[in-house]
């Protein structure tokens, strides 16, 4: 996240050396590589951080995320299928409206010590997608991570503009293959973009949903669709995908 802003002058300190142009951050799951993201955001600046009930109660349970001082950032759970108006700490409106829905994942991998079977995946606050409009009628969809497709996010998703969709794994024993893990991508609780079965393989599952246009988003280094070159890469293109890189801009 550091680098990303660091490389978008539009995230730049616009009045003094630690102030952020940031007005919210909203978190869709407690996995590490989101919820880290966050310390880089501690130079008491305010902003508004929306997350679920069970995302807001990880990140009260570990004290690390104190810096982020709760006299500077207010922190505002979310109820899913409840659209809301976000606004920064000040009240002053954003534009935007946001809606969270539960998608299937599992709990976070460092947080598999307490549970009995750390493999289970389930639905319901952990792991959520985002519908985010500015209330003109245009909007798309935000879901950085997902371990099938169910019937009801097919339906939701069905004709959309735009949906910026979980692209972990290419095939989903690849970090396996690799020799880079051991953990599957169904394991790690993310679909792969290939397989057989279309419940549990984003481009077949896509492929009758009639979505304008789809973005790969959350691509882990082992997966060969990073490379401009590879064959993987022509045949998600192919299939009327993108992928995304940092500094990417889309409009609307």
């Amino acid at each position: 996240m550091k680098a990303q802003i660091e490389a978008t002058p539009a995230l730049h300190p616009n009045h003094g050396l630690r102030s952020t142009p940031i007005a919210s951050v909203m978190v869709t799951c407690a996995d590490i590589d989101t919820i880290t993201g966050l310390l880089t955001l501690r130079e008491r600046e305010p902003f508004m951080l929306y997350a679920t009930s069970k995302i807001q109660d990880v990140l009260k349970a570990n004290p690390i995320f104190e810096v982020l001082a709760p006299d500077v950032v207010q922190r505002k759970t979310l109820t899913l299928h409840e659209p809301i108006d976000l606004i920064d700490v000040n009240g002053h409106a954003l534009g935007l409206t946001i809606e969270l829905f539960s998608v299937p994942g599992k709990i976070p991998l460092y947080l598999e010590a307490a549970v009995a079977d750390p493999a289970a995946q389930s639905q319901g606050e952990g792991t959520v997608g985002a519908r985010i409009s500015d209330g003109a009628g245009t909007e798309f969809f935000f879901i950085p991570g997902c371990a099938s497709m169910t019937d009801e996010l097919a339906d939701r998703l069905r004709g959309a503009k735009l949906v910026l969709f979980d692209g972990t794994v290419y095939t989903d024993d690849e970090m396996i293959k690799k020799g880079v893990g051991q953990k599957t991508g169904q394991r790690m609780g993310h679909m792969s973009l290939t397989g057989d079965n279309p419940r549990l393989a984003t481009i077949p599952a896509f492929a009758p949903l009639d979505v304008a246009r789809k973005v790969l988003i959350h691509i882990n280094n082992t997966n060969p669709v990073l490379l401009d070159d590879s064959p993987e890469r022509a045949a998600v293109n192919a299939a009327g995908w993108e992928v995304s890189f940092d500094g990417m801009e889309i409009v609307l």
